[in-house]
């Protein structure tokens, strides 16, 4: 535990197996004491530590990782689509699910070091109840 409410984080080598849906206390789900659940958000660092936190309907994934102290999200243009310190990589079936990225957000990602095509700027994705479950990868290197 890292200390932040609703995050896990399992020190590993290499990529973790993180499923990419159906964690508990999904949307619509009604935790113990009757309350809805956030949408969950995984982040799985480089070293393969995971961490799960729930995210707010509206707010970035990028402000979700630096409000629950996710390691590796910069965010040092504090959202603004203008340094790419949010970079990540969007595991595969989730990659429609969060749309596509604006011309802005592409010309910025092509001079990220280890762009790939499921790269996105953290900043530029917004959560909703469809991104329940997301799964994020961080490079091994931000800039």
């Amino acid at each position: 535990m890292n200390g932040n409410p609703g995050s896990i984080v399992m020190p590993g080598a290499g990529h973790a197996e993180v499923p990419a849906a159906g964690f508990p206390g999904g949307i619509g789900s009604v935790g113990q004491q009757g309350q809805e659940q956030m949408p969950r958000i995984t982040f799985v660092e480089h070293n393969g530590s995971v961490h799960c936190v729930d995210g707010t309907a509206g707010k970035s994934v990028m402000m979700t990782a630096v409000e629950n102290g996710v390691p590796g999200i910069d965010a040092d243009c504090g959202g603004e689509c203008a340094c790419a310190t949010c970079h990540v990589f969007v595991d595969q079936e989730w990659l429609a699910r969060v749309g596509a990225a604006s011309e802005a957000e592409l010309a910025l990602l092509d001079f990220v070091d280890g762009k790939r095509a499921d790269s996105r700027l953290s900043c530029q994705i917004r959560i909703d109840d469809a991104l329940d479950g997301l799964v994020v990868r961080l490079p091994e290197f931000q800039h």
